[in-house]
């Protein structure tokens, strides 16, 4: 018996029967034969993927709430997947449910995510015939523009987490609907953290109907909203949260788009981002040379939009930045006397 088949047997042993199995898996677009001496299960397998694929380390450059903001301590989307990653391995444990499956979801969710956060999405979508979703663009990246164009080969299971996380598609297992819960549980606290941070709001002017229910600081939400989760699930055998802390959780949400993600400190250069990216979509068009040659193949069969829409999705903030002034900005220049 391998170390994998003991791995899998041991999940039969230990889970919850609700759980995903992973040798019960519907397997991967590719197919995939296991080597007798594997070592990981095939949702380990998948998170070893996606850790060392180009896009999960370009998240560390991508923006999450507040364009380029001065300090090193707001959130990027590497360390917003990280968050979400331990959100959901906590709720996955606690139900007994698989959390490496939760753990592959929550790693790969976001990595489709463009430049500059929504406001990158929100120019992407309005420029790309049928729109732009960063959910389903992490599926597109794992499935078709990672590796060379060869894509990850990532179980359904994972797949369907990761284009589930939010949208109207729901994740058929069970870790995969945690993983959409813990990112909302995630942002909509961790932007708090940050827009104190950035001197927006305080912890103080949370209205006292929420705090009363969640808590008053970073750590008391995190704390009622894991465990009133793990609680009612348990008990409900969905997952879910309490009907009076979720109404909590909505009314926060409600608060912080009023006051953060519309505020003029968060969103004072998304008008410039979003002018940057579509000069740069439309440069593109316009230019489909210029483009890396590794994504040239690519529009013989998906089109020019489709290419290079991939292409300005996967940049980071600093890189759109340096192509946009490569491309539009006058260089100095002297001339020898």
């Amino acid at each position: 018996m391998t170390i994998r088949e003991e791995l899998e047997r041991r999940e039969h042993k230990n889970l919850n029967p609700l759980a995903a199995f992973s040798d019960h898996t519907m397997g991967r677009p590719n197919g995939d034969v296991f080597r007798e001496n594997d070592v990981r299960t095939c949702y380990q397998r998948d998170t070893d993927k996606i850790v060392h694929s180009k896009a999960f380390r370009r998240l560390m450059h991508k923006t999450q709430v507040f364009l380029n903001p001065e300090g090193d301590h707001y959130r990027t989307r590497l360390t917003h997947t990280l968050e979400v990653t331990r959100i959901s391995r906590t709720i996955t444990r606690a139900l007994g449910l698989n959390e490496d499956l939760s753990e592959a979801i929550a790693m790969g969710h976001d990595l489709g995510h463009t430049p500059f956060g929504h406001a990158g999405e929100a120019a992407l979508d309005a420029l790309m015939p049928g729109g732009f979703q960063h959910n389903e663009q992490s599926l597109r990246v794992v499935d078709y523009l990672e590796n060379e164009g060869r894509g990850l080969n990532l179980s359904y299971e994972v797949r369907m987490g990761i284009v589930g996380h939010t949208g109207s598609r729901i994740p058929e297992t069970l870790e995969g609907q945690i993983v959409r819960h813990s990112d909302r549980i995630a942002y909509v606290n961790h932007d708090i953290d940050d827009a104190v941070r950035a001197g927006i709001l305080t912890n103080n002017d949370i209205p006292r109907a929420i705090t009363d229910v969640l808590g008053r600081n970073h750590s008391q939400r995190i704390d009622t909203l894991v465990c009133d989760m793990i609680m009612t699930s348990r008990e409900a055998g969905e997952i879910l949260l309490s009907p009076m802390v979720d109404q909590a959780l909505k009314d926060l949400r409600a608060y912080m788009f009023e006051t953060v993600y519309r505020s003029p400190v968060a969103k004072g250069e998304e008008g410039k981002a979003k002018t940057m990216l579509a000069k740069l979509f439309e440069y593109y068009i316009a230019h489909p040379e210029a483009l890396p040659e590794d994504f040239l193949p690519q529009m013989s069969f998906e089109g020019l939009e489709r290419t290079v829409c991939d292409y300005i999705a996967g940049m980071t903030d600093n890189y759109a930045v340096d192509k946009y002034s490569q491309i539009f900005i006058p260089m100095g220049w002297h001339v020898r006397g």
